[in-house]
């Protein structure tokens, strides 16, 4: 986690002094967060910490967004074969996502009216990029839970150590909790990429704006419009398959409580 909060800065060759201090403190800070809660044996915050590869698929599919987007708005500067061919990559991807309604379009049409040419199509070219990888970590994850099972595959779920956050004696029927949160953050991940886009332009007009066109918060601007909420769908597939696991496991439980009682009713 410290490189890759780091990455951007490092990656960027036009970062500042002052935001480069800023960075070293927030990156060492999210390494040692990281560590502790890894290291720690009782849990606190972080949800799924024995059911891999959730959380890596995350920190892959974040650590891709980070570094692709920073390094094409390096080839601005300092253009290699590698920063071109994201930066056409990008590109081909934002034109073909660019369509009416759609997250990219949103974002495009944030941008000022006098917003320059290239900074549009830089927007579009990173948030296309950015989109791409938050789907195809989605359909990964669905793929993992359809078609191999996740996490059953990996042992026993535990649901205290996976689930910190959630509290199963809070009142009322788990499932229902559960499948209550899995739609929640389920609809929440497909609205907020076209919220996002929304929110920023109507609070554009009430306060001063963050200007867009600093490289470090063009970076982690697009990264967290695409990657938080295909987080929160992940997190909604997963408390869902968590919910489907527990009924099977009631329903199973019901019938075993109900066979023999069954068949003491049955003549000799």
């Amino acid at each position: 986690m410290t490189v890759l909060v780091a990455a951007p800065s490092v990656i960027v060759p036009s970062t500042g002094a002052d935001t480069a201090q800023i960075v070293i403190v927030l990156s060492i800070l999210a390494g040692f967060m990281t560590f502790i809660e890894y290291y720690g044996r009782y849990p606190s915050i972080i949800e799924f910490r024995f059911a891999p590869p959730f959380n890596r698929l995350k920190y892959f599919a974040l650590a891709a967004i980070l570094v692709s987007v920073s390094f094409i708005i390096r080839g601005t500067t300092d253009p290699t074969a590698a920063t071109v061919w994201l930066t056409q990559l990008g590109h081909g991807l934002g034109q073909a996502i660019d369509f009416p309604y759609s997250p990219v379009r949103l974002v495009v049409l944030m941008m000022p009216a006098d917003a320059d040419d290239a900074l549009v199509d830089m927007v579009r070219t990173a948030s296309g990029i950015s989109y791409t990888f938050s789907l195809v970590m989605m359909l990964s994850f669905l793929t993992l839970v359809r078609l191999l099972g996740w996490p059953s595959r990996s042992g026993a779920f535990n649901v205290w150590v996976n689930l910190p956050l959630f509290d199963p004696t809070g009142g009322g029927d788990v499932l229902h909790r559960l499948r209550r949160d899995a739609g929640l953050n389920v609809v929440l991940g497909s609205l907020l990429p076209f919220l996002i886009p929304a929110a920023m332009q109507a609070a554009s007009d009430m306060v001063a704006p963050i200007s867009i066109t600093h490289p470090q918060t063009l970076i982690w601007t697009m990264t967290a419009w695409a990657f938080l909420p295909a987080s929160m769908f992940m997190r909604g597939i997963a408390m869902s398959r968590i919910a489907d696991m527990i009924e099977e496991k009631r329903r199973r439980a019901y019938a075993e409580n109900d066979a023999p009682s069954a068949k003491g009713l049955q003549r000799a």
